[in-house]
């Protein structure tokens, strides 16, 4: 007597695969979309600022060519850091930090810190959820033949970074120019 054993997939098995695969690669897409989101909105909306900037730390092997910058001018206080921060809220409270800017000659800075969105004028949108403030401006990643060279020239003073803010604070850097 032949036994036979019934197959491991059916074709219900089968149609529910063709229905589910889809589903989570378009969910996975969604995904790395929302993660980019701010960035994406900001370079395709928002309106060119200067920031002065300073170097934070030289060119990491490990994590390639880039240049850690620290912006003095939106500091919150005389705290330092080796990651760019913008100094600390010292509130007890973490999450989202709204950075309100005003213009300071060619370049732009801050003029307040708040736990609240502004009502009008430009602003930033930073986070504080380590013990730090960010704003997703820190890094600058370049060729690794130009990385030397801006870091030289970020030290010297002689360059200030271009951002794009869109209207709800989002911030991208494009750029680092001779003011």
């Amino acid at each position: 007597m032949t036994t036979t054993l019934p197959s491991a997939t059916t074709g219900t098995d089968r149609r529910r695969l063709a229905l589910w695969l889809p589903l989570l690669f378009v969910l996975q897409l969604l995904l790395v979309g929302l993660a980019v989101l701010p960035q994406l909105s900001a370079r395709a909306t928002g309106d060119e600022i200067r920031l002065a900037v300073k170097p934070v730390d030289p060119i990491d092997p490990f994590r390639g060519a880039y240049v850690t910058l620290g912006y003095p001018d939106l500091r919150r206080n005389d705290s330092t850091s080796a990651d760019g921060g913008a100094g600390s809220m010292e509130d007890g409270e973490k999450g989202a930090v709204f950075v309100s800017l005003a213009r300071k000659g060619d370049v732009w800075a801050a003029t307040d810190w708040s736990r609240s969105r502004p009502s009008s004028g430009r602003y930033l949108r930073c986070d504080d959820h380590a013990w730090q403030i960010r704003c997703g401006i820190e890094s600058y990643f370049l060729p690794q033949d130009e990385a030397a060279k801006v870091q030289d020239q970020v030290s010297e003073g002689t360059l200030v970074a271009v951002v794009k803010v869109d209207s709800r604070g989002n911030a991208a850097i494009v750029g680092l120019e001779k003011p």
